[in-house]
């Protein structure tokens, strides 16, 4: 006698079937500083074009993350990096980390982003460090905007501005720059002693000098003048808990006195996905991705034809002309200026 077949049980155990034949979708794998952030239907868009598995290794701050990528270039554990700034662009050449990828979407890119005429690093975002300010505290002190780095050492700033230790904090790091670029190495350590007698307030992080120092975030600090980003005045109304019509906080962005960050992505050697990595390549210079840039992380595109957001277009200045040292220079010095930094600060 025949045993009953139950066909229930046949239709589930050939479906079972069926999907473990199917091919399994790709996995792309990038690595990323932690700021990173980018709309998860944005990332979703790419994926289902592809078939493909985008997973986001996050990787500390961008100094940690390049020290990852190194220690494992030769048998990579990622596809792509992202986030890699000018600060440490210079030395991710020299570790010869990247494939050299000369994507179609370069003619849209601004030109002046194009730090690496090799193709190797290509630019996705740009952004300014700038000296930010409590507006209503100059007004109804009737006090006006020091309009240089040496302006900031006059009496009428003592104890005015909070600054982050550059050893532990990115915009510290560039404010610090920025004073090199104008002083040149013999003369950005006499200009720091300068603000140390005039009462410059130095902490370890921006969270800290922004939130807690800083009079024009909350309202308590004791520093009307912060080092920040240039994109924190917008930030300051899309946050707002109350709608503003204004910005409570605007930046100094007179010449030199802001300091330009570019963050690059690249395509690791001996990545076994080079084919997806470049269409993730292009897909973030892309115009979908570029304009999900701004909301998310606060820096501007770095596709010219991405549209800006109107909170950016009414409450962010573009510097000019922002301060600025070669890739190569910064790798050479950086270590032995922040230690002197430190020592002429902190000591």
């Amino acid at each position: 006698m025949h045993n009953k077949i139950n066909i229930g049980n046949l239709v589930v155990f050939s479906f079972l079937l069926l999907a473990a034949c199917q091919p399994k979708p790709s996995a792309l794998t990038v690595m990323t500083h932690d700021s990173f952030a980018i709309s998860a239907s944005t990332v979703a868009a790419f994926e289902q074009e592809n078939d493909v598995e985008v997973e986001f290794l996050l990787s500390g701050d961008a100094g940690s993350m390049l020290n990852r990528a190194i220690l494992s270039k030769n048998t990579p554990i990622a596809d792509v990096i992202y986030g890699i700034d000018n600060t440490f662009l210079s030395r991710a050449l020299d570790e010869d980390l990247f494939i050299s990828y000369p994507s179609a979407l370069l003619n849209e890119l601004h030109p002046a982003l194009l730090l690496d005429s090799g193709n190797h690093a290509l630019p996705v975002d740009f952004g300014d460090v700038c000296i930010n300010f409590d507006i209503a505290y100059f007004e109804d002190q009737g006090l006006a905007l020091p309009a240089s780095f040496e302006d900031l050492t006059a009496p009428q700033y003592e104890g005015l501005l909070v600054v982050e230790n550059p050893a532990t904090s990115s915009p510290g790091l560039s404010f610090l720059l920025a004073t090199i670029a104008e002083f040149g190495e013999d003369g950005y350590l006499p200009y720091w002693e300068r603000l140390k007698e005039n009462g410059v307030v130095v902490v370890n992080d921006w969270e800290t000098a922004y939130y807690s120092n800083f009079s024009g975030s909350s309202g308590n600090g004791e520093q009307p003048m912060v080092v920040s980003y240039g994109t924190s005045p917008a930030a300051e109304v899309i946050f707002s808990e109350q709608p503003l019509s204004e910005a409570p906080t605007a930046s100094i962005v007179n010449e030199n006195m802001c300091y330009r960050q570019v963050e690059f992505v690249g395509i690791l050697k001996n990545t076994k996905n080079q084919q997806l990595a470049e269409k993730f390549v292009d897909f973030m210079l892309g115009v979908k991705f570029q304009e999900d840039i701004p909301l998310n992380m606060f820096v501007f595109p770095a596709n010219a034809s991405a549209n800006i957001p109107q909170s950016f277009i009414d409450y962010v200045q573009i510097p000019a002309s922002p301060a600025q040292l070669d890739a190569s220079f910064i790798a050479e010095n950086r270590d032995e200026w922040i230690t002197d930094w430190r020592l002429t600060m902190l000591e």
